[in-house]
Formats: C-alpha cells, sequence, structure tokens
C-alpha cells in the first residue's frame, strides 16, 4: 500500500501537481471484515503527522466531544443542542458550531477580555483539547481543537487568542482524523449510541439527482465524488482559500470498507475540484485490483 501510495504521489506530480508531496496529507486504510475482529485494517499514509489547519473537518472532534460531555452530564440533551450538532457536521454551518463550541467550553464570544477573566476564559476554551489528551492516543499528541470556525474571520477575544502569527490556530493530522473516524465508525469511543448519532450526521449520498439539489453536498470536488452508484459514505469536508480537505469512510457494493483522510493545502489546490476525487479514485482501484487476487 505505501509503494502504491508513493507511485501515485509522482504520478501526480508528472501531471502538473507540482510538489504535491509537500503540500498533501494522506491517511489510507483498508479493512477486512472476513477476519476475526469485526474492522481488521492494514493501512498507509503520507506526512500523515503533518499538522495542518483542518477548516471544517474539526467538526468532527466537536460532535463526538458533545456526546461525551453528554455521557458525563456536563451538558443536557435538548433539541437545539442536538440541531446545532447535526447541522456543524451535515451542512457544516460555522454559526451552529460557534454555539457547540460555547457549549462545550463555557465560553462566549466578544469584545477583548483582560486579567483574571481573559485567563479563566483561555482555559475554559482549552477543555476540549484536555478530554482528547485523556484518550491517550498517542495520534491525538500536539493537535489543537479550541477555536470556533469561521465564514470571515475571528474578531475580539476569539482574533486575540489565536495569538501572533495564528499560532494558536487549530491543527490536526490526517493519523489523528483517521483514528478519531474508525472509533466512531467501529462504534469505540463513548458509547455505541453516541457513535451511530454521529454516524447519521455523517452520512452522505452519492445519488447524483440528490447532489446537484445541493452544491454544497460535500461530496462534489471531494473524496465522495469517485464513489460509484450504491456506494455508502460517511464524511466530513473542510474547505477554505488555503484548504481542501477530507475525511470519509466508505463502501463500495461487494467490497470491504476503506477510510481516506486527504489534506490538501494552499490556495491552488483549494480550488482544484479534481485532485481529491482523483486521489480516492486511484486508491479505490488499486484496492479494487488487490481484492480480485
Amino acid at each position: 500500500m505505501q509503494s502504491h501510495l508513493i507511485k501515485l504521489l509522482d504520478q501526480l506530480e508528472k501531471k502538473g501537481f507540482s510538489r504535491i508531496k509537500n503540500r498533501v496529507s494522506i491517511t489510507w486504510i483498508r479493512y477486512d471484515t472476513k477476519k476475526p475482529a469485526p474492522f481488521s485494517g492494514a493501512g498507509a499514509g503520507w506526512a500523515e503527522e503533518r499538522l495542518v489547519y483542518p477548516a471544517s473537518v474539526v467538526k468532527i472532534f466537536y460532535g463526538i466531544a458533545c456526546e461525551a460531555w453528554l455521557q458525563r452530564d456536563l451538558l443536557q440533551e435538548n433539541k437545539e443542542l442536538i440541531r446545532a450538532a447535526k447541522e456543524m457536521i451535515q451542512n457544516s454551518s460555522n454559526d451552529a458550531t460557534s454555539l457547540v463550541v460555547d457549549l462545550l467550553t463555557g465560553t462566549t464570544s466578544g469584545p477583548t477580555l483582560v486579567g483574571d477573566g481573559w485567563q479563566q476564559w483561555k482555559k475554559q476554551r482549552l477543555v476540549i483539547n484536555s478530554w482528547l489528551s485523556e484518550l491517550g492516543w498517542p495520534e491525538l499528541k500536539a493537535v489543537n481543537c479550541c477555536q470556533k470556525t469561521w465564514s470571515e474571520g475571528p474578531f475580539g477575544r476569539d482574533n486575540d487568542f489565536y495569538g501572533p502569527q495564528n499560532g494558536n490556530r487549530n491543527s490536526l493530522t490526517t493519523t489523528a482524523t483517521a483514528r478519531l473516524l474508525e472509533s466512531i465508525m467501529t462504534d469505540n469511543i463513548v458509547s455505541p449510541a453516541a457513535c451511530r448519532r454521529q454516524k447519521e450526521f455523517l452520512s452522505r449520498s452519492v445519488d447524483l439527482g440528490q447532489r446537484q439539489s445541493d452544491p454544497e453536498n460535500q461530496v462534489d470536488g471531494f473524496l465522495g465524488e469517485a464513489l460509484p452508484k450504491g456506494s455508502q459514505l460517511w464524511s466530513k469536508a473542510g474547505l477554505m482559500s488555503q484548504a481542501r480537505h477530507d475525511a470519509a469512510w466508505f463502501s463500495i457494493p461487494g467490497e470491504n470498507p476503506m477510510l481516506l483522510v486527504v489534506f490538501s493545502s494552499g490556495k491552488e489546490l483549494a480550488s482544484n475540484k479534481s485532485l481529491l476525487p482523483l486521489i480516492a479514485k486511484e486508491l479505490i482501484k488499486i484496492n479494487q485490483d488487490n481484492e480480485d487476487k
């Protein structure tokens, strides 16, 4: 798998994606449901421990954090919380994410703070990182999930919290993202019921008609575009001026599941709608060729 992945990156370089190895991170896992463990996987990666600004992919982490807070009675389940959590994942709403982060951390956006109030605010904003650290996963070392997501950018205390040169921006790796998504898809974090709800939010249709009715479907221009009709897809995309990312778990009829996380950075790749589907298409073909053998 590793040699296939490197060969693919070399081919993309020859096709005009200059310096592609410096601008993408990939984690690729193939599962074998025939083995004793329900989801026994083998994988490969490229720059998968490189810390990258994750854009809206971070919302997967906020979604499962909601489930953990609910289980610990740190939040009370209500329609508005669940509506926000669903909109955050399904439609990538930044407004919904703002509410979710406020509820998870006990903070609110607003004007600049000073003194003890500012110190306490910053401490509370880091509680999601503290929870991730409690999981004890080596993949989560050094990741940062403490900022809201924005359409226009942070202001006031949120902008202050980014620090000099935006040094405190959210940052994730593809391997950390893959570990979390795998845990959700295999019911191995918080509780099976919590994972089922998050899977419902992550589920996406690959039906062309449904995609055409929703221009922001998080499938076209992303990994799911490469999937044939009848495939099942669970994913969360991230898109902004300097990033086009996707984290996807999918199964093609008659084949074992695959998990693929691709982060692509820089203005050129962010605007390129063909790269992520191309990567998924080629890795799917490699998987199919190997299953046939």
